[in-house]
């Protein structure tokens, strides 16, 4: 039997251009919550320094290509289904699609990502954003995971 893995990123993009995923242990006593593991992980501010400054950079370079700049609600989460909770993002240049799952029997986190590109836009920006993106990744679910191991962050008043 060939093993398959399913995740809401694949959806409304079964084939991609460029997907992958990191799985990381939970810290002892977190949430198994995947709406509070997504909005942890994409929380500006709670992003390692060098990852805003590269968001900012991006910013300041997208409108020369023709590419909107990035709005603060651009990583919600859109919805949540069983361990995973969705942000979907559509825009002229590409799809974007992150899942982030919690796997409470096995205490892992995973972070899937899938992305449509759409034209030579697509293709140019996300040269250099698929060189990054692993480390960004890792980078941004080391954070949210020393974050959440701190429980007085999400302890109900």
């Amino acid at each position: 039997m060939l093993p398959s893995y399913r995740s809401l990123a694949f959806d409304d993009m079964p084939r991609p251009d460029y997907a992958d995923m990191l799985i990381a242990p939970m810290p002892p006593g977190s949430s198994t919550d995947p709406r509070e593991w997504a909005e942890l992980f994409f929380n500006v501010s709670s992003m390692p320094g060098w990852v805003r400054a590269a968001m900012a950079v991006r910013q300041a370079i997208v409108p020369l290509l023709g590419i909107p700049i990035a709005q603060l609600d651009t990583f919600r989460v859109s919805r949540v289904e069983g361990e995973e909770a969705l942000l979907s993002v559509d825009d002229k240049h590409l799809n974007f699609r992150c899942a982030v799952g919690v796997d409470a029997s096995t205490q892992l986190v995973r972070v899937t990502t899938a992305v449509t590109l759409k034209g030579w836009r697509g293709r140019l920006y996300f040269a250099p954003v698929q060189l990054a993106h692993p480390a960004v990744v890792n980078s941004m679910l080391k954070r949210a995971m020393k974050n959440h191991s701190q429980p007085s962050r999400f302890s109900q008043a």
